[in-house]
């Protein structure tokens, strides 16, 4: 009988065993993550760190392409099926606070230990704060800086990049002259690219967008720094080229067809990767030029990805902690070592990787000097209009003024039913 006893005994406690271990499997709670392009490959290599550190959660991944991303963040949203969390493109924000997709995270950033608002650069916060609630967490940011040829600026006697806009203006025309070249064009402004136009016009104040959804093209200081940028074109300092005429960037850069161009962070690799070793040394990058009688540095757009948290996600709480845990600074570091991607923390850039690099040095001045672009669903279109019209205008149709008025009226049209909701 006490063998029997015994034996009752071993399959009961089995049984239990049984019993809960499946429970403790019921308790893993799995967070759907949806990542863009590159990011979504990359951030697979961070999830174990992340799931040793928090054994109850389990990270799923989803790498979604950048160019099918937007329309599929929308149908999963009207379908009901959004992920937990996921990489969001700072321009997109709006666009899903509006339609009630996004979770606001103002209080569970202000509860946390790990997220330091203050070491987060200035304007790729604002880009995801909307009337003063958070509903994204900057994951890794993006701004626009001069890249320029320092050997070619040498020979034409200066020493350093231009840190005026007259002063600019001044370089372009001593690279001409030191050319003697008809067809030579000391700078490369893509005439499809709308964020060059823009950076000089957020420089000036230029308000773009009124707080009563109405265009402000027309305000003097857009204007000016639509004639600024226009003079480039007329001074033929910049060839009225859009960016799909452009053979090889690259190699016309190396091989000297133009010595400046405005452009991001991914250039820093690309440069790196195609122009040969002997010109490595012969490019780098700076800050954008201020206006005259300003302080320089100059601005620029505030720009890159955050995370999000959908608001029909029952898994909040863990999606939070999968936020905090990618905006660490090491795991910003390592973020950045594996995908090139810039951190958005002040103090991830204290790494010697990214301290010492000559290149991004000009980005880590600039992000100090960024503003965020109008938080707006419309954006999209409205950054497809400015270049739409600025290259008509770069190949002589009309003047600044015009453009800025064609701009006004065909915002103003985007922007009607904004204005109608606001008016209610």
């Amino acid at each position: 009988m006490k063998t029997h006893f015994a034996i009752a005994l071993l399959v009961c406690a089995a049984l239990v065993a049984a019993c809960t271990g499946s429970h403790a499997r019921t308790e893993i709670r799995v967070v759907e993550f949806w990542g863009m392009g590159r990011e979504g490959e990359v951030v697979a290599e961070l999830v174990p760190e992340f799931e040793r550190r928090n054994p109850g959660i389990r990270v799923a991944v989803q790498q979604i392409p950048w160019t099918a991303a937007h329309e599929k963040l929308l149908t999963a949203h009207v379908g009901g099926s959004l992920p937990d969390v996921a990489q969001m493109g700072n321009t997109w924000v709006p666009e899903f606070h509006v339609v009630g997709a996004l979770q606001d995270l103002t209080p569970l950033e202000a509860a946390s230990a790990s997220t330091n608002r203050e070491d987060f650069f200035d304007g790729i916060w604002e880009t995801s704060t909307i009337d003063g609630r958070l509903y994204g967490v900057p994951w890794y940011v993006d701004t626009r800086v001069l890249f320029y040829r320092s050997d070619l600026l040498r020979d034409a006697g200066f020493d350093a990049p231009p840190r005026s806009w007259s002063e600019w203006v001044r370089v372009c025309a001593a690279l001409k002259a030191k050319s003697g070249r008809d067809d030579f064009h000391p700078m490369l402004l893509p005439t499809n690219e709308w964020p060059q136009p823009v950076v000089l016009a957020v420089n000036l104040g230029a308000p773009l967008i009124a707080a009563d959804a109405t265009a402000q093209f027309s305000e003097p200081k857009f204007i000016q720094a639509f004639t600024f940028y226009l003079d480039f074109f007329r001074r033929r300092d910049a060839p009225v080229v859009a960016g799909s005429q452009i053979a090889n960037l690259y190699q016309q850069f190396g091989e000297g067809e133009f010595a400046m161009l405005i452009t991001g962070p991914w250039n820093v690799g690309e440069m790196r990767r195609r122009l040969p070793a002997e010109m490595q040394s012969r490019w780098t990058t700076a800050p954008i030029p201020a206006p005259d009688g300003t302080p320089w540095p100059g601005l620029s757009i505030a720009g890159g990805s955050s995370l999000v948290v959908f608001e029909r996600s029952e898994q909040k709480e863990a999606a939070w902690k999968f936020i905090e845990f990618l905006t660490e600074p090491e795991q910003q570091v390592r973020f950045y070592k594996l995908s090139g991607n810039l951190p958005a923390r002040r103090s991830a850039w204290d790494d010697p990787t990214l301290r010492q690099d000559r290149e991004l040095a000009a980005f880590r001045i600039q992000l100090d000097h960024t503003v965020a672009l109008p938080r707006i669903p419309e954006w999209e279109r409205i950054a497809t209009a400015i270049f739409e019209q600025g290259e008509l205008a770069a190949r002589g149709q009309f003047d600044a003024v015009e453009g800025a008025r064609r701009l006004d009226v065909r915002v103003d049209e985007m922007l009607a039913k904004r204005r109608w909701v606001l008016a209610r």
